[in-house]
């Protein structure tokens, strides 16, 4: 089985995840992708405005459709700050025949280098670099058991993010066609990053 994984905080998930799941599990050859919420990303400063219920409430209903895709609630159950070595050592050890991929957009191939264990974690999984339109990476730059372990997948230019939908949500303004509808539903059922009253 060849599982790709997509982490992130999904604060909240929308269609561009989507997309590059999609494209990742084409070129890739994935059997399946597994969406896997962060519950404390080492990257950001800023916690997430959405809480973890809510993140793994959304990632579920975006998913549901797809056969191919899985939530997967192992970092938000684990509590605290992820990890990607902890994270797939837990893996390995729960799916010992399954071969795991990070799906990672091209900035972040780039900063491989600076992971938390990275020699050790290029020796038990591969990375699925997306390489959208206009972003030029040198492959060249990074260390060569690196370079190894990263395998470049084209992805069109989606101009999406979640700041963009939490900003477009607090102007009360439509995010219809930027997340899957259940996934905006559920955000303004439950009032999420709805407009803030002013003092």
């Amino acid at each position: 089985m060849k599982v790709g994984i997509m982490g992130g905080t999904f604060d909240p998930v929308h269609i561009g995840h989507l997309v590059a799941a999609q494209h990742a599990c084409e070129q890739a050859n994935l059997d399946e992708v597994w969406f896997m919420p962060t519950h404390v990303p080492p990257h950001k400063v800023e916690a997430p405005k959405a809480t973890p219920e809510q993140r793994w409430a959304m990632v579920c209903r975006a998913v549901e459709e797809h056969s191919h895709f899985r939530p997967f609630d192992m970092e938000l159950k684990k509590g605290g700050v992820s990890y990607s070595i902890d994270t797939v050592n837990e893996l390995l050890l729960q799916y010992p025949t399954y071969h795991f991929a990070y799906i990672i957009g091209a900035d972040m191939v780039q900063y491989l280098p600076k992971w938390f264990k990275i020699d050790e974690l290029v020796q038990k999984i591969s990375f699925i670099g997306l390489q959208r339109p206009g972003y030029i990476w040198d492959m060249e730059l990074l260390p060569e058991a690196i370079r190894k372990a990263v395998l470049p997948v084209q992805m069109p230019l989606i101009e999406l993010s979640s700041s963009l939908i939490r900003k477009r949500l607090a102007e009360g303004k439509s995010v219809r066609y930027l997340v899957p509808d259940r996934v905006n539903e559920y955000m303004v059922v439950n009032g999420i990053y709805e407009p803030q009253a002013a003092d």
